[in-house]
């Protein structure tokens, strides 16, 4: 059972690679990417996909976790307001893409708190381009879509869009 989930897992890793490529390319196929670009959100579903498999397969230097826990201990979640993007409620697919996304943004991209924090609130603006109430956990929104007003889902191989 542990073998196959490895599987499944290098298999979601392995494609999220490919997807990888709009994020961390700008527009009209300029591959020089330069440290401090802002990064590219245009593909929902491949982007959360990248950023989940980020969360579990990047590690962060203890300077970097810093960074991390500084930054989103001092954003709300959108999901659940009473956390912090940090902590979250749980480990919703929301949370996951958040954090995997600020991994690759600590690790590979050189990122400062300032553009971390820009970072994870353009991701969240645009997963749910109709905003957030706060509360969405705790009314039923955890097997909701991003867009509306949800958490992705629970499980990491079954993400709800």
């Amino acid at each position: 059972m542990k073998t196959q989930k490895l599987i499944v897992r290098l298999i979601i890793i392995a494609g999220a690679l490919t997807a990888g490529l709009a994020f961390a390319l700008p527009p009209q196929g300029n591959s020089q990417v330069t440290k401090g670009q802002k990064p590219l959100f245009q593909d929902v579903r491949a982007q959360t996909k990248q950023f989940i498999a980020w969360s579990d397969s990047i590690m962060l230097t203890p300077e970097q976790q810093k960074i991390k826990e500084e930054v989103l201990s001092s954003i709300p979640t959108t999901c659940c307001s009473k956390f912090s993007m940090l902590t979250c409620c749980c480990a919703c697919n929301m949370a996951k893409s958040i954090w995997g996304l600020s991994n690759h943004m600590l690790a590979h991209e050189g990122a400062n708190a300032k553009r971390l924090r820009a970072a994870v609130l353009e991701w969240t603006r645009f997963i749910g381009p109709k905003g957030f109430t706060g509360d969405a956990c705790f009314k039923g929104g955890c097997a909701r879509p991003f867009a509306d007003n949800g958490c992705g889902g629970m499980d990491s191989e079954k993400v709800v869009f």
